[in-house]
C-alpha cells in the first residue's frame, strides 16, 4: 500500500486552524494524488467495503459506537476526559455562532453547562439536551434577521468611516442588543460596500442583504435536533486533535464519487472561516497557480460567472460556494478577492477552469552566478513544487530532480539551492528517494503507531540503531554513486514548507548534510492520519494514528524544522504553522535511528555548526543592509498590525485608484511581481551558498599552507570577513 501525505486524495475536510472550526474543499484535482493542503502529512488510505446505499443523518443512538470508533485507533488519546469533553464545548459552540453574531455572552455562558451535559450523555447516545440548545440558535437567528431589517430601512447610508475587525479571536460576544445591533451594523455595511464595489445599486444591494439573512434563518431552522447530532460528532472528533474529523455518510460519499473522478476547476483548497471563503493552498499545476494571480489567505467575497453579476459569497455555506467556483474545463470564473497586506486590497481575478497538469508542477533549475576577485561562481537553484508521482503519465519529481542534478554537475556548479519553500508535500516515496539523491544510502523517516510499531523507510542499505521483531523496514533501491551529489548544499524552507517537506529537510540536517534556510522554522505537522468508512452507514473518519521521526529521533511535530540560517518571513506567515492550531499534539522523540556522531566518513563534507554561525553573521549583516528586504520587513510588520481590520473607506479608494478596475495588468506581468517577491530570498540563499562554499575551500586550503601569513592572503583576496576570522582564532 502506498504510504502518501495530503496530496492522496481529494476530500471534504473538517478540521480546526487557526482557533476556527473550517470545512475545508478542494476545488480542483485530477486522480488520487493532487490533494493539497499543507495541514496533512501524511495519508494512510484504508477502505473498506461499504454499503452504496445512501445513509440518513447519524443518529444520536450511534455516537458511543462513532466515539469507541476514534478512541479505538487514535494516537494517543484512549479515553473521553474532561479535557476532551471541554474542548468539544468550545468546538461546539464555534459551530453554532463562529462569527460571533449570534449569541450573547450569557447565551454562551448558559449553553455551557448544557453542551457539557451532552458530551457526557454521548457515551449513553442520549441528546434530548440538544433540543434547548436548538431553540436557542433558532430564536438569536430570528432576533438578527429583524435587526438588519431595522438596520436597512429607508433612511439607511453608506458611512466609509467603518471599521470591521473580521479576526474573531480578537472580538468578544455581545452583552447587550445595541452591542449586537453595532456588530452587526459594521457587517452589514461592509457586505453593502462590496455589492455596491461590484457594479449593484444601493436599492438592489439592500434587498439582497436582507435576502441572506432570512436565508440564514431558514438554513438555522432546518438544523433540526436531529442534524445538531452531526455538529456533536464532528465537535467531539475535532477535540482530539487539529487533524482528526469526523465525515458525514454525503461527505464520505462525495469522497468516493471523488475517488473515481476528475473534478475541473481552479485549483485551490478552500475553508470557511468566520464567514468568509479563504484560499488555503493553490494546488501545483493547477489554474489559480499557473496564473500566478492568488495567494494563500486571500478572501473570495463574490463570485461571478462569465457574462454575469458577481453573486456576493460573504457567509454563504461553504459547499454552495466551491459550486459556483468549480466548473467545466475551458469556462471562466471570476473572484472578487479581499487581500489583507500592510493595506487592504479588493480586486478581481478571472480564472480559467482547467484540470492539474504535473507538467506545471515539474522541478525546475534556474543558474545564478557570482563574481569573487576575477572568478566567476555558478550555482543551481532547483525549485521542487511538490513531491508528484504518476505511474500512468510517466512522472517522477524523484527522476526529474535526478536529471537535473546530472545537468548540474555537467555544468560543473559550485553547489545547488533546494527550494522547497513553497511545497507543502506530496507523495512519501518520492520524498524518501530524492533525500537519497543527496545522502546516498541511509534512513530518511519513520512512523511509530500507537502500538509503538515502528515503520522506517531506508534507501539502500542502512545500519539501523532500533533492533526490535515487531518493526518493519521498508527499503527503496539504493542510488547510484554516480547519481549522489556531494558538493555543498542549500535548502529554502518557510512556513509553508510541511509534510514531505519537512522529511527532506530534517533528513538532510540530520546528516548535517545541508544548511537550512528559512523564516524560523517549517509547519511543524508530524503526524499521520488513516482516512476509512464507519460501520453501519455512519459516514467516514480521518483519524491521527502514528507520528513520524526523524534519523536523529526527533519528530517535527509543533517544532517543525529549524533553520540554521534565519531570512525575514514570506509575507505574514505568523499565524502558520502546527503551534497556531488548537489542541495539537506534544511533540515526541524516540531512540535516534542513526549513529548521528557517524563513525563512517561521508560522501560529502558535514555542515559544522562554528560554520552555521559565521554564515548566520554574514547573512544578518547583508539583509540589514538591503533595501528590497528592508521593504518586505516593513510591509510584513503594518500587515501585522492591521491583521483583520477591514476599513470601507480603503477598498474605495483603492477601486477609484485603479480606475474603477477598467485598468488591468496583463497575466504576464502580475506573475513577474510574484517572483520579484520571491527573488530576495532566492538571492539571498545563492550568497549564502557562496560563502559556504567559499569558506569549505578555506578550511580545505589551510592544511596545506605553510604559514599564518599565506592564509591571511589568501582570505583578504576573497574577500572573506569568516575566513579571516578563522585564521585569527585559529
Amino acid at each position: 500500500m502506498n504510504i502518501r501525505d495530503r496530496r492522496a486524495i481529494n476530500i471534504f475536510l473538517k478540521t480546526t486552524k487557526d482557533n476556527h472550526s473550517i470545512f475545508k474543499k478542494v476545488v480542483n484535482g485530477k486522480g488520487a494524488f493532487y490533494f493539497s493542503s499543507f495541514l496533512l502529512i501524511l495519508l494512510l488510505i484504508v477502505l473498506l467495503p461499504v454499503s452504496s446505499s445512501v445513509a440518513e443523518n447519524i443518529k444520536c443512538s450511534r455516537l458511543p459506537l462513532l466515539m469507541d470508533s476514534f478512541l479505538s485507533y487514535h494516537y494517543a488519546i484512549r479515553d473521553m476526559t474532561e479535557d476532551i469533553r471541554t474542548h468539544a464545548v468550545d468546538q461546539m459552540i464555534k459551530k453554532l455562532d463562529s462569527s460571533k453574531t449570534l449569541f450573547y455572552e450569557s447565551d454562551v455562558e448558559r449553553l455551557r453547562p448544557v453542551l457539557q451535559k451532552v458530551f457526557e450523555n454521548m457515551q449513553t447516545g442520549n441528546c434530548a439536551l440538544l433540543k434547548p440548545v436548538y431553540n436557542i440558535i433558532v430564536a438569536r437567528a430570528r432576533e438578527n434577521e429583524i435587526i438588519v431589517k431595522k438596520i436597512l430601512e429607508s433612511d439607511y447610508r453608506i458611512d466609509e468611516t467603518t471599521e470591521l475587525n473580521i479576526d474573531v479571536k480578537k472580538r468578544r460576544y455581545a452583552k447587550t442588543m445595541s452591542e449586537k445591533h453595532a456588530l452587526l451594523e459594521k457587517f452589514v455595511q461592509f457586505q453593502i460596500e462590496n455589492d455596491l464595489l461590484s457594479g449593484i445599486d444601493l436599492a438592489e444591494a439592500k434587498k439582497q442583504q436582507i435576502h441572506r439573512y432570512e436565508l440564514q434563518t431558514t438554513r438555522i431552522i432546518k438544523r433540526n435536533p436531529e442534524k445538531l447530532v452531526e455538529y456533536v460528532a464532528e465537535a467531539f472528533a475535532e477535540a482530539l486533535d487539529p487533524h482528526t474529523s469526523y465525515l458525514t455518510p454525503e461527505n464520505f460519499d462525495e469522497l468516493k464519487i471523488q475517488m473515481q473522478l476528475s473534478l475541473e476547476g481552479i485549483g485551490a483548497l478552500l475553508s470557511s472561516d468566520n464567514g468568509f471563503i479563504v484560499v488555503e493552498e493553490l494546488i501545483p499545476g493547477g489554474s489559480a497557480e499557473r496564473s500566478g494571480l492568488l495567494k494563500p489567505k486571500d478572501k473570495i467575497i463574490a463570485v461571478a460567472q462569465k457574462k454575469e453579476r458577481p453573486v456576493n459569497v460573504i457567509d454563504m455555506d461553504l459547499h454552495d460556494a466551491v459550486k459556483m467556483i468549480r466548473g467545466k474545463k475551458g469556462t471562466q470564473v471570476t473572484l472578487t478577492i479581499l487581500r489583507q497586506l500592510e493595506r487592504t486590497y479588493r480586486f478581481d481575478v478571472t480564472i480559467l477552469r482547467d484540470r492539474v497538469y504535473i507538467k506545471d508542477q515539474e522541478a525546475k533549475i534556474a543558474y545564478e552566478t557570482r563574481m569573487i576577485k576575477e572568478r566567476q561562481y555558478c550555482f543551481g537553484v532547483i525549485d521542487l513544487p511538490s513531491f508528484y508521482g504518476d505511474e500512468k503519465e510517466k512522472k517522477s519529481s524523484y527522476e526529474d530532480v535526478k536529471k537535473l542534478l546530472a545537468e548540474a554537475q555537467i555544468r560543473h556548479v559550485d553547489g545547488i539551492v533546494l527550494d522547497l519553500s513553497r511545497n507543502g508535500g506530496g507523495l512519501v516515496e518520492e520524498a524518501v528517494r530524492i533525500a537519497g539523491l543527496f545522502l546516498g544510502n541511509g534512513v530518511i523517516v519513520a512512523t511509530k503507531n500507537n502500538r509503538e510499531k515502528l515503520m522506517i523507510f531506508v534507501n539502500g542499505s542502512a545500519k539501523i540503531n532500533i533492533k526490535d521483531r515487531k518493526n518493519k523496514v521498508i527499503t527503496f533501491p539504493a542510488e547510484d554513486s554516480q547519481s549522489v551529489y556531494t558538493g555543498p548544499l542549500v535548502v529554502l524552507t518557510s512556513r509553508l514548507s510541511a509534510s514531505a517537506s519537512e522529511i527532506v529537510a530534517g533528513a538532510l540536517k540530520d546528516y548535517h548534510r545541508a544548511v537550512i534556510i528559512g523564516s524560523d522554522h517549517t509547519f511543524g505537522k508530524g503526524t499521520v492520519q488513516t482516512l476509512s468508512p464507519l460501520p453501519k452507514d455512519l459516514g467516514g473518519m480521518k483519524v491521527t494514528t502514528a507520528m513520524y521521526f526523524l534519523p536523529g529521533g526527533k519528530s517535527t511535530q509543533k517544532i517543525g524544522v529549524e533553520a540554521d540560517v534565519r531570512l525575514p518571513g514570506f509575507f505574514n506567515l505568523e499565524e502558520v504553522g502546527e503551534t497556531k492550531l488548537e489542541y495539537t499534539l506534544p511533540s515526541q522523540v524516540i531512540t535516534p535511528l542513526i549513529d548521528i556522531s557517524g563513525n563512517s566518513t561521508p560522501l560529502w563534507r558535514p555542515v559544522e555548526r562554528s560554520m552555521l554561525a559565521d554564515l548566520a553573521a554574514k547573512s544578518h549583516f547583508r539583509i540589514a543592509k538591503d533595501a528590497k528586504f528592508a521593504e518586505i520587513i516593513k510591509n510584513n510588520k503594518e500587515a501585522a498590525r492591521k491583521k483583520g481590520v477591514i476599513r470601507l473607506a480603503d477598498l474605495r479608494k483603492e477601486k477609484d485608484k485603479k480606475g474603477g478596475d477598467k485598468k488591468k495588468e496583463k497575466a504576464t506581468k502580475l506573475k513577474q511581481k510574484i517572483r520579484n517577491q520571491y527573488a530576495p530570498f532566492i538571492s539571498e540563499s545563492v550568497n549564502i551558498l557562496l560563502d559556504m562554499v567559499i569558506m569549505d575551500m578555506v578550511q580545505a586550503s589551510l592544511g596545506a599552507m605553510l604559514t599564518r601569513e599565506r592564509c591571511l592572503a589568501y582570505c583578504t583576496l576573497h574577500d572573506n570577513y569568516s575566513c579571516l576570522k578563522f585564521v585569527s582564532d585559529n
